[in-house]
C-alpha cells in the first residue's frame, strides 16, 4: 500500500462511516479495485484508521458527552448487544460474509428499505431528546445496529433507523447512532487489532516506516474528512431524508453485481 491507496482509503471511511452506505462495504471494494485485499497491512490498517473517524465524534459532540452521564448508561446499554454478538461471530462472518457478492446484496436490499424508510415512520411532532430513551429501547437500538455485522448492511443504516422505531427523530437517531459509533467502534478495532498483533507476534512481522507513515496520515485525514460528513449528513438528512441514499446504495450494488459478473 502506497500513501496515494492509504490516502484514497482514508478519505473512503471518513465519508462513508457515518453515512447509511456501508463503510465496510466501500473499503472492501475500494480495496479490492486497488488490488490490495490481500496484503497483509491492509486489513489492520483499515481497522486503525476507525480510531480517527472516532475521534470526530468526540470533537463534534463533546458537550454532549459531558452534560450527562446518563448518556453513558444509554450507549453501554445499546452496546451490548453487538458486544455478544460481536464476540460469538465475528470471526464466522469475516471468513464466510466479507466478500464483494454479500457487500452488493446487502447494499441492494438495505438500499430498498431506505428508500422506503421516511413513509414508513412518520417525524414526531414534539422532538424527543436519546437522554431520555428508556433502558429497553437503547437496547431495541442495539439489536438493530448488530445486523451491520454483515458487511454492506451499515451500521449507520441500521442504529439510526432503530432509534426511529423507538421514536427518535431523523436527527435524534443520527445523532446516538455517532455516539453509539465511540463503544461499539472502539470495541470492534481494539479486538481486530488485537488479533492482528497476535498475528505480528507469531509471525515476527514488523511494520515498515512507510506503513506507520500511512497510518498517520490516514487516522489524520479520517478524522478531518468524517467532521466533514458528519456536518453534511445531519444538515441533508434533517432536510430530504433517507431516499437518496437508498438509491445510490441500489446503483452501486447493482455495479457491483454487473463487474462481478463480467469478470467471470
Amino acid at each position: 500500500m502506497d500513501i496515494f491507496q492509504a490516502i484514497i482509503l482514508a478519505i473512503i471511511e471518513g465519508i462513508t462511516e457515518f453515512l447509511p452506505i456501508s463503510s465496510t462495504g466501500h473499503m472492501i471494494i475500494a480495496s479490492s479495485a486497488m488490488g490490495i485485499e490481500s496484503e497483509n497491512f491492509t486489513k489492520t490498517y483499515t481497522v486503525m484508521i476507525q480510531f480517527g473517524a472516532i475521534l470526530s465524534v468526540f470533537a463534534l459532540y463533546w458537550k454532549r458527552l459531558v452534560q450527562s452521564l446518563d448518556i453513558y448508561f444509554k450507549l453501554g446499554l445499546a452496546f451490548i448487544p453487538t458486544a455478544i454478538l460481536g464476540f460469538l461471530l465475528n470471526d464466522w462472518i469475516d471468513n464466510l460474509l466479507e466478500s464483494p457478492l454479500t457487500v452488493a446484496i446487502s447494499l441492494i436490499l438495505g438500499g430498498i428499505v431506505l428508500i422506503f424508510v421516511d413513509k414508513w415512520f412518520k417525524q414526531p411532532e414534539k422532538e424527543p431528546d436519546y437522554f431520555h430513551l428508556s433502558d429497553i429501547n437503547a437496547v431495541k437500538i442495539g439489536l438493530f445496529q448488530s445486523i451491520s455485522m454483515i458487511p454492506g448492511i451499515s451500521r449507520s443504516a441500521s442504529s439510526i433507523i432503530g432509534g426511529m422505531i423507538v421514536g427518535l427523530t431523523r436527527k435524534q437517531a443520527a445523532e446516538f447512532s455517532f455516539l453509539l459509533a465511540i463503544p461499539t467502534m472502539f470495541a470492534a478495532s481494539s479486538y481486530k487489532l488485537y488479533k492482528y498483533l497476535k498475528w505480528v507476534h507469531k509471525n515476527q512481522f514488523l511494520l515498515s516506516s512507510a506503513d506507520l507513515t500511512n497510518l498517520i496520515v490516514g487516522n489524520l485525514v479520517a478524522f478531518v474528512v468524517a467532521i466533514i460528513a458528519i456536518k453534511a449528513f445531519i444538515n441533508w438528512l434533517t432536510k430530504y431524508g433517507f431516499k437518496w441514499f437508498g438509491v445510490y446504495r441500489i446503483l452501486l450494488g447493482v455495479i457491483i453485481l454487473m463487474f462481478l459478473w463480467i469478470r467471470k
